[in-house]
């Protein structure tokens, strides 16, 4: 049975405690960074394993998505690297990302144990309040992600949607300026994958950046990897570092929100989609969407099989009521339900007439329903896809998250 996702790259075991100050001195107060192996904090494999087993871990990257798009009813797979250990062959961190796949039906046949680099770890110094702490994230064996291994995994199984995360997080993953990445989807395109990257926020103060009109390195990767990506969302700060990056620096703050998002969007329809299809109106068969993601939904816009373009277009999320527990892994989750209508919807995509803000809506409920969910149970909101959508087509804008929740457990 062929799969219908194949999530790729970035397995990395999250510890949240509140004694993890070490964290705000690597990467500075509330700061994110990519930090080096050799400065990861020489915690042993027993102390990581006690704080796994304490409840002190989540499985981020394919863990915010893997699970949620598999409880729809879909056959979902993950191709990463997980470090060599005394656990039945992984380290710590590795057999916990391991297991919470496995636990929820994910295929991890396209595992690959890195003899020497242990499992992708980040270190999230916990606080009370708005006063957000620094994440610190050693990618270690995600640092070494071959392509032609994971090309098999491709080949065997057969995936209908390719979905790699991120660009800009692997060294040996974003070598040759991105153009390894770039290549790797476009063959996977011409195994007949629709394919999705993402882009993982690089600086944990975006606002400084931005009014300085300041550029970040690792989204030039974007450059030879967008005319290849059938789907793209990012998040609004992102958008304007993307744009800041690869284009001359505009002055957001001179216009609302609402005109930045747009500006976005029809900055990457001319630098990238035309690109991609040169020749509107002629058959191109290459459906494309791309959008920002913004706090009360998400803005999208596309080009259909025949090059003709649609949008831009905000979609207000239904689902903002209750409050949010933890905005780790929003966009990732958000992606997660893009994904699952996609799979779902596969020739409609292809031949660029699918219901695109339905698309969104559904990315909508998944978010909303993850960063809503307690730690301990990130998964359990969602349900069967035939329940997800009866709700994305209920146009009702729930007024709590109870009420969210009373609609899809209805009939259980």
């Amino acid at each position: 049975m062929a799969t219908d996702v194949l999530i790729l790259n970035t397995a990395v075991t999250d510890l949240r405690r509140p004694d993890f100050t070490f964290a705000d001195e690597l990467v500075g107060k509330g700061g994110l960074a990519k930090c080096k192996t050799k400065d990861m904090p020489s915690y042993s494999q027993e102390q990581l394993r006690e704080w796994i087993e304490q409840g002190f871990a989540t499985a981020g990257g394919p863990g915010n998505t893997a699970p949620l798009i598999a409880r729809t009813g879909l056959k979902v797979a993950v191709g990463v690297n997980l470090g060599k250990g005394d656990y039945d062959g992984l380290d710590a961190q590795g057999r916990f990302f391991h297991g919470v796949m496995t636990a929820n039906d994910i295929d991890m046949s396209a595992t690959h144990v890195h003899p020497d680099l242990p499992t992708g770890t980040t270190f999230i110094h916990s606080t009370s309040g708005d006063d957000r702490g620094g994440i610190a994230y050693f990618p270690n064996a995600n640092n070494d992600f071959d392509f032609e291994i994971f090309k098999e995994a491709v080949e065997k199984l057969k995936p209908s949607i390719v979905y790699y995360m991120y660009s800009g997080l692997s060294d040996r993953g974003d070598a040759n300026g991105g153009r390894d990445l770039a290549e790797f989807i476009k063959w996977c395109r011409s195994k007949g994958a629709i394919t999705i990257v993402d882009s993982h926020t690089l600086t944990g103060n975006p606002g400084e950046l931005i009014k300085a009109g300041k550029s970040i390195k690792e989204y030039r990767l974007l450059e030879p990897l967008l005319p290849e990506v059938d789907v793209f969302f990012t998040s609004c700060d992102e958008a304007k570092l993307i744009q800041n990056t690869l284009a001359p620096p505009r002055t957001w703050d001179k216009f609302t929100e609402h005109e930045n998002n747009l500006h976005f969007l029809q900055f990457l329809t001319e630098r990238f989609w035309l690109k991609a299809c040169p020749e509107p109106g002629r058959g191109s068969n290459k459906t494309k969407m791309f959008g920002v993601t913004v706090s009360n939904g998400a803005y999208e816009m596309h080009i259909d099989s025949q090059g003709h373009t649609g949008g831009p277009n905000k979609i207000e999320s239904h689902f903002m009521g209750g409050e949010v527990v933890d905005l780790v892994g929003a966009g990732d989750s958000f992606r997660a339900g893009l994904i699952t209508y996609t799979a779902y919807n596969l020739n409609r995509f292809r031949d660029g007439s699918i219901d695109f803000a339905e698309a969104v809506q559904m990315g909508n409920l998944f978010a909303s329903l993850f960063i809503k969910a307690s730690l301990e149970d990130r998964y359990g909101n969602i349900k069967a896809y035939d329940k997800m959508l009866k709700v994305v087509r209920s146009d009702m804008a729930y007024p709590n998250f109870e009420a969210l929740r009373d609609a899809l457990n209805k009939g259980d």
